[in-house]
């Protein structure tokens, strides 16, 4: 059953032309020149807090793979506050959750959008024990069934501060790009995301800094700012 996803945050499926929407490719374009060394299959976008513009971003980099003719599958792993599901306007009632506490089959909770190429996993009822439920090995299963299926695996993910969820997820991936909104978090807090996910081994493919104030000239070519290292 396709899903609804005509939620204006979904810039890059309303309107593909947009200085906004550009930045986006941008940052595809940058991860997949950043992939020549490292196959990336599966990547996880965290922040080091919330509210940093992490799960808009992914959304729309997942829109924009599949613009692409990539097999896409997004999940959220943010079993806290989850909110692809805000975005999508779908229900939560099953997904993520579910699945790793083996209540259903992993097929049970792929959902095909009305983008082409684009399914999501919602994160599904909030659990009492997150955490668990990442780093019980069940996660790393149930990825790896479903990279068989799909060319791209964007996982969204807990801040690195908050808890330790966004870590777990980010040791399984390929790769992690963290979101920082600019003016918001203190360097110091970036440097410790950046020394926590080095700690567990995560491959940190870059940065995309959000709402940047431009000047005059760069914003007459950019409204959103994506920078890869």
């Amino acid at each position: 059953m396709r899903r609804s996803a005509n939620n204006s945050k979904l810039i890059m499926n309303i309107n593909r032309s947009s200085p906004i929407s550009e930045g986006y490719r941008n940052v595809r374009t940058n991860i997949q020149f950043s992939s020549w060394k490292h196959k990336l299959q599966v990547m996880a976008i965290t922040s080091t807090q919330a509210g940093e513009g992490k799960t808009t971003t992914i959304c729309n980099l997942a829109v924009s793979y599949s613009q692409e003719g990539k097999r896409v599958l997004l999940i959220d792993a943010d079993l806290r506050h989850p909110s692809v599901q805000e975005i999508f306007q779908v229900s939560n009632k099953i997904g993520l959750s579910n699945v790793l506490a083996n209540q259903c089959s992993s097929d049970e909770v792929v959902r095909i959008t009305e983008i082409e190429n684009l399914s999501i996993v919602t994160a599904g009822p909030i659990p009492p024990n997150p955490t668990e439920l990442l780093s019980s090995g069940r996660m790393h299963e149930v990825v790896e069934s479903w990279k068989g299926d799909f060319d791209i695996i964007l996982i969204d993910t807990s801040p690195i501060m908050a808890v330790a969820d966004g870590l777990i997820v980010a040791s399984i991936c390929d790769g992690v790009i963290l979101v920082v909104q600019a003016g918001k978090v203190k360097h110091e807090y970036i440097q410790k995301s950046k020394e926590r996910l080095e700690h567990v081994k995560a491959h940190i493919i870059g940065v995309v800094l959000n709402k940047k104030k431009l000047n005059k000239s760069e914003s007459n070519q950019y409204n959103y700012y994506g920078q890869l290292d």
